[in-house]
């Protein structure tokens, strides 16, 4: 087990809330975390039959076994207990009480908003970012490994090779949260509309196109993508129109949270075939914005991360929105600085000065070498040191 950046963050609000409520994918950690961060409270899966149905039929017989709290995981599997945990904490409102986790952010968010608005506070677990990666005594230390391997736990902590790993992980766990969520009957389908979003990583979201390669209506389609968000496979970066003095592409990106499940699913099986691939660059791209994203909601913090593409091409991968400042950031996989990278940071940022009276815009540039330095005014930032993309105030 390594340290989470999170921990010190769940510690906190345990000592605010009598409810804290931990989401995020299947073997993100979860589990591991709250029976680290809370070694006196009982632990309690609600994924045995049995303890579900128990929790299901005599909700409160079950939760008087726990008087003083506990760590009830899975607890998407019974959103009417949540009720009854509202009443308990009503009457006995000391703080950090019940630990709850799950990992179908959908089914677990609204009956906690509904059930417990006010009682709680929701935290979220992605796999580990790469300084988190870095504890194990084995994580990869060059670029290429980092991108195929992924972040999940399991795969650094136990060895275990990630193709391997990976394609169980899609089959016991995606198809199983696929078939409770949405009852799809064709996984088949699923499947090869799974693989067309992961070739998709990086890119403007078209569902239409989506749901036309894989054989099925837009509709579904849209259907199938909130899946694959609600169980925090995968996300979409909305676009950055704040000038609107400029026309600007208003469609999402869609992007992976693990680069090594995108990978897998894009039939990539060693790191060597990865150098040479024709979405090397995507998947990179893919990497580094989860990452920001992990640095974010690892610290308890949400982001307000965007992309920026104009109607003439001008594009941005990355916008960072603060309240007195903008980073501007441009991913790219190669391992020697190119100035044509530059352009586009240094044109975007000019755009978005104009007529913004004190604002503070800074571009960065993030890339496959591991040289840092400052070059027409962009911070130029190795793919190992990725600070900038983190939160800049601490938790």
């Amino acid at each position: 087990m390594i340290h989470r950046d999170l921990q010190p963050i769940l510690l906190r609000w345990a000592g605010v809330y009598p409810v804290v409520t931990l989401t995020g994918p299947r073997q993100s950690g979860k589990t591991t975390l709250c029976r680290g961060a809370f070694p006196d409270k009982p632990y309690v899966s609600l994924e045995p039959l049995d303890t579900r149905s128990f929790a299901l039929e005599d909700p409160r017989g079950f939760l008087d076994q726990y008087p003083h709290g506990a760590v009830l995981d899975e607890v998407q599997q019974t959103p009417s207990l949540l009720s009854y945990i509202q009443d308990l904490v009503d009457r006995d409102p000391r703080p950090g009480r019940f630990v709850l986790t799950g990992s179908q952010h959908f089914g677990l968010s609204g009956a906690v908003s509904q059930s417990l608005a006010g009682r709680t506070t929701i935290l979220h677990l992605l796999p580990p970012s790469l300084g988190e990666l870095r504890r194990f005594p084995s994580a990869p230390s060059d670029l290429t490994s980092t991108l195929f391997m992924g972040a999940y736990p399991r795969i650094h902590d136990q060895g275990i090779p990630p193709e391997r790993w990976l394609g169980d992980y899609v089959t016991t766990y995606v198809q199983r949260d696929v078939r409770q969520v949405l009852k799809v009957g064709d996984l088949m389908s699923f499947t090869t509309f799974l693989r067309l979003c992961a070739g998709s990583t990086g890119q403007e979201l078209n569902l239409s196109r989506l749901g036309a390669d894989a054989g099925i209506s837009q509709p579904t389609a849209k259907a199938w993508l909130s899946v694959l968000e609600s169980s925090f496979l995968c996300f979409r970066l909305g676009p950055w129109h704040a000038n609107l003095r400029k026309r600007i592409v208003k469609a999402p990106k869609l992007f992976f949270y693990d680069a090594g499940l995108v990978c897998h699913l894009l039939g990539i099986r060693s790191a060597q075939q990865l150098e040479s691939h024709p979405l090397r660059g995507a998947i990179f791209e893919t990497w580094a914005v989860s990452e920001a994203m992990k640095m974010h909601l690892h610290q308890g913090q949400e982001t307000s991360a965007f992309h920026y593409r104009e109607v003439s091409g001008l594009e941005v991968d990355l916008v960072l929105q603060e309240s007195e400042r903008t980073r501007l950031i441009e991913f790219k996989s190669g391992r020697t600085v190119d100035a044509s990278w530059l352009k586009p940071l240094l044109a975007a940022k000019e755009n978005l000065l104009a007529g913004s009276v004190g604002r503070v815009c800074e571009p960065i540039l993030v890339y496959g070498g591991d040289q840092q330095q400052i070059r027409n005014g962009v911070r130029i930032c190795p793919w190992d040191r990725l600070e900038a993309l983190g939160p800049v105030l601490g938790p």
